[in-house]
């Protein structure tokens, strides 16, 4: 058997749930909301319900997996961007989320109810802040003041229902999108962007998953004498 196979066969469930899977096969928290389930179903039957959903887009996941090759290799763009499309045919096939989707709904649920703009500014770099993502255009900051220039001209904090003044805050964000070279119709380019630089992030995950299985292994008797494999040889659909 080859050094490659032995050497992470043992650790299989690496790829099976811990690292290919562990982003992509996440459930959506909207499954689990009232409107995934029935009305009059009972509290087992609704989480009999919710598990053979998860089951089943689990197993969709899982199938698509072991057709797909992956290259783990996050430094070749071809590599990256053959994952980011296994990726979205997951997503598309299993129902999940993309990342522009898990975002969007987060900052739905965590928004709502919330009365003015700058509470909801805040809660929106918090989002950001806990996802990971970086402001890297200093955007924030020019909504801010946009905000503190709006709110002192018409002399109280700016709550969201108040249109008028509304109107006021989305004429300064419009200047602002100017400035930064940000359009709307370009808003599909920026999240194939950032389903790149997800790709890019789990591949590099997987890579350091995979070299930490194959030493964890090497230090074991039957493979001290055998040389460690190019992580790019390695075949992922062997170990799910």
């Amino acid at each position: 058997m080859a050094f490659s196979t032995r050497l992470l066969y043992k650790s299989r469930q690496l790829y099976g749930s811990q690292a290919v899977l562990r982003q992509e096969a996440a459930i959506p928290v909207r499954f689990y909301s009232k409107e995934a389930s029935p009305p009059g179903l009972k509290g087992d039957e609704i989480l009999k319900n919710i598990f053979v959903e998860v089951k089943n887009k689990f197993e969709t996941a899982l199938g698509i997996f072991r057709k797909e090759k992956i290259t783990i290799d996050p430094d070749d763009p071809a590599a990256v961007s053959q994952y980011a499309n296994i990726m979205k045919t997951v997503r598309e096939k299993a129902g999940l989320f993309s990342e522009s989707q898990r975002i969007k709904y987060t900052i739905e649920t965590r928004t709502q109810g919330i009365p003015d703009v700058r509470t909801y500014l805040l809660t929106l770099k918090e989002i950001r802040s806990k996802r990971g993502l970086t402001d890297e255009l200093g955007a924030e900051a020019m909504m801010m003041d946009a905000l503190d220039k709006v709110e002192k001209e018409i002399k109280k904090p700016l709550m969201r229902d108040d249109k008028k003044s509304m109107a006021l805050l989305t004429a300064e964000f419009h200047k602002i999108n100017k400035k930064l070279g940000i359009r709307k119709e370009d808003l599909p380019k920026y999240e194939e962007q950032l389903e790149l630089k997800i790709a890019k992030a789990q591949l590099e995950e997987l890579k350091k998953d995979a070299l930490e299985a194959m030493e964890t292994q090497k230090k074991r008797e039957e493979f001290k004498d055998e040389a460690m494999p190019d992580v790019k040889s390695l075949d992922i659909r062997n170990f799910i």
